[in-house]
């Protein structure tokens, strides 16, 4: 009969693997942003400007 041998991570390792994790996750987070400032959407040509005066002046 053999006998399974469960060993327990200590908590450098479990400290190791879940900055690991944050260092990916982090660096995926900083890459999407990145792309996503390389994409060129599209702005309006036109400004548009509204004169509210007189519905201002009507809420008075």
């Amino acid at each position: 009969m053999q006998l399974k041998f469960n060993r327990q991570k200590s908590l450098r390792e479990s400290l190791m693997q879940r900055l690991l994790k944050l260092i990916v996750f982090a660096s995926i987070i900083v890459l999407i942003v990145f792309l996503l400032e390389k994409i060129n959407f599209s702005k309006p040509d036109k400004e548009f400007n509204t004169d509210i005066t007189n519905e201002i002046i009507r809420l008075k």
